[in-house]
Parts: C-alpha cells; sequence; structure tokens
C-alpha cells in the first residue's frame, strides 16, 4: 500500500507541522516515508509545499510523479489549486475554504470556489472558524489534518492522534489536549 500526499499553504500556517506529525506516526507504524524538500520557507507569507510518500515497500524517490498524488492538503483553496496537475484522476483535495490573500493578484474567491466545487472529490471547511470554535485559533493546520486524516488511509486517525501528543508533548499537556481537540473537530469529514 502507497500514499502520496502534497501538503502545500503559505509559511508560517503551520504545514510543517503537519508534515511532522505524519512523519512521526509513520516512523512508529514502521511505514516508509520520503518527504521531498519543502520549498518556499524563506519567508512568512510565501508559498509552501511538500511532497511525502508513504509506503508499505520500498520507496526510491521522494518527488510525486505528475497525476499521481492521492491527497492535496492544503491550508487555503488556491494553493491547493496550484498543484491540480499533480492530483491522481481519482485523488481527494483536502482544503481550508477560506483564501488567504498575501499577493495583490489574488484570484477571485468566487472563481477559485467554483474550480473546487467542480472537482469530484473536495473535502473543504473554514479550519480558521473551526479552530477559534476549539478555542486555539492558531489550531487550523491541526483541524485540516483532522479533516484529512480519513484519506490518508495508510496511517490510522489514532496513530495521527498519538503522533500529536508525541511531537507537542515539550509544550506541555494544555497544548497537546488544544491540538488534539482542533484535530478531533471535523468528525474526519467525509468527502462530497
Amino acid at each position: 500500500m502507497k500514499k502520496d500526499i502534497i501538503l502545500c499553504g503559505v509559511g508560517g500556517q503551520g504545514i510543517l507541522s503537519i508534515a511532522t506529525i505524519i512523519g512521526q506516526a509513520a516512523t512508529q507504524a514502521g511505514i516508509y516515508l520520503k518527504q521531498a524538500e519543502v520549498h518556499g520557507m524563506s519567508q512568512r507569507g510565501g508559498d509552501v509545499q511538500s511532497h511525502l510518500r508513504l509506503s508499505t515497500e520500498p520507496i526510491w524517490s521522494d518527488l510525486i510523479p505528475e497525476g499521481s498524488a492521492d491527497v492535496i492538503i492544503s491550508m487555503e483553496p488556491m494553493e491547493s489549486l496550484r498543484y491540480l496537475e499533480c492530483l491522481a484522476p481519482d485523488g481527494t483535495i483536502v482544503t481550508g475554504s477560506v483564501p488567504f490573500v498575501n499577493i495583490p493578484n489574488y484570484p477571485d474567491e468566487a472563481a477559485l470556489q467554483a474550480e473546487l466545487d467542480a472537482l469530484p472529490h473536495v473535502v473543504k471547511s473554514d479550519i480558521d472558524a473551526m479552530a477559534k470554535d476549539c478555542g486555539n485559533a492558531r489550531g487550523a493546520n491541526m483541524v485540516l489534518l483532522g479533516m484529512a486524516a480519513p484519506h490518508i488511509g495508510i496511517l490510522s486517525v489514532d496513530s495521527l492522534r498519538e503522533a500529536i501528543k508525541v511531537i507537542f508533548a515539550r509544550k506541555g499537556e494544555a497544548v497537546v489536549e488544544a491540538n488534539l481537540k482542533c484535530f478531533d473537530s471535523p468528525a474526519h469529514a467525509i468527502p462530497k
């Protein structure tokens, strides 16, 4: 079994934390993992993307071939569409629905939503609002990971929960619990 995942967003949104948690869960499960270099980290607010490849068999390349990503996990809609050519025909996009307008020529929001709605497998939600509802305004990335968890498939939801505990343990129990609350808030969404 294998899963090819593209993580994308804007610098400072927590994409690296998602990658770290998935990596921790994969390591604990004894699953092979390759991660391509993360691009765009040179500035807060710049685009960030990473390729994660998980498999029960050895993986020879860290880059996901065009048209074969099983899941695109994105903090916001434009970034999810930026990597659409990487998505497999039966792949799923899991994205935050509210744009992060960080460039002057950001596309029209209605056009972005229409393009996402025209795709067959999309899960989207206002992850920032969900995180605030959980009392953790900085936890939108954990809400997104919770939405994506059932679509990752090769890792169980419980293994991701355990990885959150490990990764955030040094920050204290309150931080662990706040992140788990955000992770659990989407009730592990199913695609349309």
